[in-house]
């Protein structure tokens, strides 16, 4: 097991200062590892969270209710999105009563292609062996209450 004063070489004032390191640290690690694991699907984090979003939608939903939703809000959200939109994941439709609003769904191919990254192949997601469910609810409530 891999301690945080080993991997950065370095010391701590405390156990606080500690988590919040290895938060980070952590955090990083696991968006490079899932970004690595995207690579061949020519899709980023950002993109992957949109079609998860809308195949949880199922129906369309708007732009606005997209950026809210979500986990790393973008400003980029739309050119995300128009680049899911030429590869024929997600489609678009304007509505009819104001033409400004974008709403937003995916496609039978975006479905096809979460099918395909959730198939987790090679040690890809190996990690959460590691860790027991409780130990998963232990961590994310401690992430919730850091977020008040």
């Amino acid at each position: 097991m891999a301690k945080i004063d080993l991997e950065i070489k370095g010391k701590f004032e405390n156990n606080k200062h500690r988590f919040i390191a290895n938060l980070v640290f952590t955090s990083n690690w696991f968006r490079n590892l899932v970004s690595e694991h995207l690579k061949p699907y020519k899709i980023s984090f950002q993109q992957l969270n949109i079609l998860r979003i809308l195949r949880g939608a199922e129906d369309w939903i708007s732009m606005n209710d997209l950026k809210k939703f979500m986990i790393e809000k973008s400003p980029n959200a739309t050119r995300l999105a128009d680049k899911l939109i030429v590869k024929g994941f997600i489609e678009r439709k304007r509505s009819e009563v104001d033409r400004r609003v974008v709403y937003l769904a995916i496609t039978d191919e975006g479905i096809e292609l979460l099918e395909a990254i959730n198939n987790i192949s090679g040690n890809y997601m190996e990690f959460m062996t590691r860790i027991t469910e409780e130990e998963a609810k232990q961590v994310s409530d401690v992430l919730d209450k850091i977020r008040g």
